[in-house]
């Protein structure tokens, strides 16, 4: 029996997590917050091999969190897709993350990206 990736969802917006988290689980073993302080905490504690990431979020902001990632040595080959609906922040971020997608986000787009990017390990 194969191991499912773990992935981590970072998105403040309810109903978009819990529809991510649907969209997921079957292919993911997942950890979900709505705000940067938990997602901090969240990653202190596991490595996910996935974070999907929203970049405004109440708490430590979504761009902290990217910085704490990269800066994490523990962290170096988590996998980074962040959602966001400003086009000027998704282009800066563009070199800085495996993916970058605008809000609203096509949850089987989602899947299938995260998917792709999963078994890039």
């Amino acid at each position: 029996m194969t191991t499912k990736p773990c992935a981590l969802i970072i998105e403040d917006d309810p109903k978009l997590n819990q529809i991510i988290t649907l969209t997921l689980q079957t292919d993911f073993d997942l950890e979900s917050c709505v705000d940067g302080n938990t997602a901090m905490d969240l990653l202190g504690n596991f490595v996910p091999q996935i974070v999907i990431l929203d970049l405004n979020i109440p708490g430590v902001s979504g761009r902290e969190i990217l910085t704490h990632i990269r800066s994490d040595k523990r962290l170096w080959r988590t996998r980074v897709i962040v959602t966001t609906a400003d086009n000027r922040q998704a282009e800066i971020l563009q070199n800085e993350v495996d993916i970058v997608l605008l809000k609203p986000v096509s949850p089987m787009q989602l899947r299938e990206l995260a998917l792709r990017i999963s078994s890039m390990q």
